[in-house]
């Protein structure tokens, strides 16, 4: 993942971060708006995009939804915004991940290390294992999921968490061990996993007000169950 588009309006901010991550190793390119950043993405992709929220024009919520309506580029959101709603808004438009500024770049590069290893080609086994659970079949080494024998598109993210779950099937797994486990994360925001679970349901639940297969086990975690 050496690939970095910066999408921020604040020049300073912007030329910052590209010096900062190129000194790092990566190969970083800047956008001032969030129409020309998705522009430069769909003309020359990048591993992975940097986004603020408050830009001129199109917002970052909706430079967030477009970007993943065209795919399952890893997403960071980087904004001043720290309110609860804010963040989850975001999370919920398709971002990985949220920062808040002022963001240390050490603390930024840790968080793209993190994406690089869990979202990291696999490689393919001759024998592929589906894992079962009702109707959804999960099939990790392909990358596919199917519910009811029709395939679901998920985001990088969503695939790992729900591969999480599957390879521990009918086992709680909380909400720390998620972040460990799937962001990488030694601690961190508990609304990351919480968020992400949420549009799983969606995409993989029949009714994701009743789930039968995602289920919250009360003030333990979550659970994949056949």
């Amino acid at each position: 993942m050496s690939g970095v588009l910066i999408v921020e309006d604040d020049d300073r901010i912007r030329l910052s971060l590209l010096m900062a991550l190129e000194e790092e190793g990566y190969t970083a390119t800047g956008a001032a708006t969030a129409e020309e950043g998705l522009i430069t993405q769909a003309r020359h992709p990048s591993d992975v995009v940097l986004i603020d929220l408050m830009l001129p024009g199109v917002d970052g919520f909706e430079c967030i939804r477009r970007l993943r309506d065209d795919g399952d580029v890893p997403i960071v959101v980087i904004s001043a915004r720290d309110d609860k709603d804010d963040i989850v808004a975001a999370l919920e438009a398709g971002a990985d991940d949220y920062l808040v500024k002022p963001v240390s770049i050490k603390e930024l590069t840790a968080r793209l290390r993190a994406l690089r290893r869990r979202l990291g080609p696999s490689g393919r086994a001759d024998q592929l294992t589906v894992l079962r659970f009702g109707d959804l079949e999960v099939v990790p080494e392909a990358g596919e999921v199917r519910v009811g024998g029709r395939p679901v598109a998920l985001t990088r993210t969503e695939f790992q968490l729900l591969c999480e779950l599957a390879g521990h099937p009918g086992r709680v797994l909380s909400r720390q061990q998620l972040l460990q486990r799937v962001w990488q994360y030694d601690g961190g925001d508990e609304r990351l996993v919480d968020v992400h679970v949420g549009r799983l349901r969606q995409k993989i639940e029949t009714d994701s007000g009743t789930p039968r297969h995602l289920v919250t086990v009360r003030g333990l975690g979550y659970k994949l169950q056949r």
